[in-house]
């Protein structure tokens, strides 16, 4: 390690015998670049978060061809470089707390990423095929935008593990979401009175653990959820549920589960016909999440447990700021009058 001024390098040994660098720029209220002293093409990890950054050179990021890790949260960005896409090593991107409006196309060249965290920025929409391209995302997190929908291509994420669209705009879910079977967490909660459903294929995310659905305005949940073995942590508040009641949701997942199990062996179905209802028990079976009878459930969590690469960064998560804990409190937030809207 080396100083320079508050510039830090450090730069660590590889197996090939080269010196992969980590540049940390961070917190020095940088309003622009100054010119590197070292190789560009050495770094690995460069961090420049917490700086009153405006924009990226498109030359900077053109020649970072080794970039892995790149850390910009917290500056005043209004758009990424199009020479990302030339970052085709690049597995993490944290680009959250700027004022960003929308993603190039050009990310889609990024193909070896596996977290793209872009919180609290101004996104309307992201690239519509951007899973088609990014199909080793582990974790996607756009929490605190402004989104209406999430691209159709988002059912391609099949290596997924966490989707977090919370505090969003969110009409919908895309279609095809029973293909993200490995998906583990999933938060589209506080999107208030725009979300007022949830899809039956929800029922056949068979990994999912955690399943926020708080403060929005949801009355029914789609009876496939009572195959959801191994949830083990779900939120439902704030929503005006009938199907369940909120006293069976009180009392857990279990009741839950139980509950949606036994709408599913019966006749009456919740948000489904009867042909479409045949349909999915269908998929369930093949899937192995229904067997036609109560579903017994296994909630034990999966002995793998990858990690993310930004793991030991500060980053801004969501309602985790204290900054933004009074801003985006449900309390705050949610009000009777959005409460009853008219569907």
């Amino acid at each position: 390690m080396r100083m320079e001024g508050k510039k830090r390098v450090r730069a660590e040994e590889s197996d090939d015998g080269k010196k992969p660098q980590e540049l940390d720029l961070s917190g020095m209220s940088l309003d622009s670049l100054p010119n590197p002293s070292i190789n560009l093409g050495a770094i690995a990890k460069l961090d420049l978060s917490n700086n009153n950054l405006q924009c990226i050179p498109e030359s900077l990021t053109a020649r970072l061809l080794n970039l892995v890790v790149l850390d910009v949260h917290s500056n005043q960005l209004r758009a990424l470089p199009n020479s990302i896409g030339c970052l085709s090593k690049m597995k993490a991107l944290n680009v959250s707390g700027n004022l960003i409006e929308s993603l190039p196309k050009t990310i889609e060249d990024c193909r070896a990423l596996q977290e793209l965290i872009a919180n609290f920025n101004q996104l309307t929409k992201l690239p519509e095929t951007l899973g088609f391209e990014l199909t080793d995302l582990r974790k996607l997190a756009v929490n605190s935008n402004k989104l209406a929908f999430l691209p159709c291509s988002t059912s391609h994420m099949t290596s997924l593990r966490v989707l977090d669209a919370r505090l969003n705009c969110l009409r919908s879910l895309p279609d095809g979401l029973e293909n993200l079977i490995r998906l583990e967490v999933l938060n589209v909660g506080q999107n208030f009175h725009y979300l007022q459903s949830l899809p039956y294929a929800i029922g056949l995310l068979v990994s999912l653990v955690e399943l926020d659905i708080s403060y929005n305005s949801i009355g029914a949940l789609p009876s496939s959820m009572g195959c959801m073995a191994k949830l083990r942590k779900f939120q439902a508040e704030g929503n005006p549920l009938v199907c369940p009641p909120m006293d069976v949701v009180e009392r857990g997942v279990e009741s839950v589960r139980g509950y949606l199990s036994a709408r599913m062996n019966g006749s009456d179905t919740a948000g489904a016909s009867p042909a479409k209802k045949n349909s999915w028990i269908k998929k369930l079976v093949k899937c192995g999440t229904f067997s036609g009878g109560m579903i017994s459930s296994n909630i034990s969590v999966g002995d793998e447990n990858d990690g993310f690469l930004l793991s030991d960064y500060r980053s801004i998560d969501g309602l985790a700021s204290p900054r933004y804990v009074g801003i985006f409190s449900p309390r705050r937030l949610f009000s009777p009058r959005r409460a009853s809207h008219k569907k």
